[in-house]
């Protein structure tokens, strides 16, 4: 059994300071970098991938929509075109980070509510899925499930099957709003004995008490929540201790393809 451990990093701009990226990179095995929408700027990009190429993390795009004020988590009404070259414009920006550091580009992720509404609505998944086809149809796209998948599927890119043990999720495989009570998961042993779980059998129990089937590639730690040095700390020593491998998301790929 092998997994990886994804974490969104490089959201600090200017003089704000978001996350604790250096105590989390240690633990973690690939990282999603913030491309100047919604976090990050060009000084914090270069920082971040250049101490992930030193530790051996892999990188990849967290494009996200133009909204630094809300953290890219409200919603937004983007036309096809407006979405597209938005993650495209993203991921050249990182890309130019990666191709400086001498590390490839491994994956896209999109982020927060451009991420949450492409799961459902098609059209601005076929958007989104076209802006990193025109980048490179080789990138490895990470979706949780729904349109998102679908799109980059029938677009013959790679997706890695994304879950998330510290958010609670609904009978259908969305994840609970941030707005209801339980949504996140603070208990650092149920967040650890959920991830466990979820490698071993493919399945999570929702909110409502029952289970559910998910494909599991790779697993997301929040960089901004409280304690997440601490919890991705605990979540690689939980899953190693359980005989789970973490390796980066190309060899979750390759794996699955028999190339490992």
């Amino acid at each position: 059994m092998i997994v990886d451990i994804n974490c969104d990093m490089g959201e600090s701009f200017g003089v704000y300071q978001i996350g604790d990226d250096e105590a989390v990179l240690p633990s973690v095995s690939s990282i999603n970098v913030a491309c100047g929408f919604h976090a990050g700027d060009p000084r914090v990009m270069a920082r971040t991938v250049g101490e992930a190429a030193k530790q051996g993390v892999a990188v990849g795009a967290h494009p996200g929509f133009p909204d630094l004020a809300g953290f890219g988590r409200r919603n937004l009404t983007l036309t096809a075109d407006e979405a597209r070259s938005d993650v495209l414009y993203q991921i050249g920006a990182l890309d130019a980070f990666t191709r400086a550091a001498g590390i490839p580009l491994q994956h896209v992720k999109p982020h927060g509510q451009l991420n949450n509404m492409a799961v459902t609505d098609r059209t601005l998944a076929d958007a989104v899925i076209a802006g990193i086809r025109a980048f490179d149809p080789a990138l490895i796209v990470i979706s949780y499930g729904g349109e998102l998948t679908r799109a980059a599927e029938e677009a013959g890119l790679p997706v890695a099957h994304e879950v998330y043990a510290d958010r609670a999720y609904n009978p259908d495989g969305t994840l609970v709003s941030r707005r209801l009570p339980g949504a996140v998961i603070h208990d650092e042993e149920e967040v650890v004995r959920r991830a466990v779980q979820m490698v071993r059998t493919g399945r999570v129990r929702t909110i409502v008490g029952e289970e559910i089937t998910l494909p599991v590639d790779t697993i997301c730690v929040h960089g901004d929540t409280p304690g997440a040095a601490q919890l991705a700390r605990a979540l690689r020593e939980g899953l190693e201790a359980a005989g789970i491998i973490v390796r980066p998301l190309r060899d979750i790929v390759a794996a699955r393809h028999g190339y490992l």
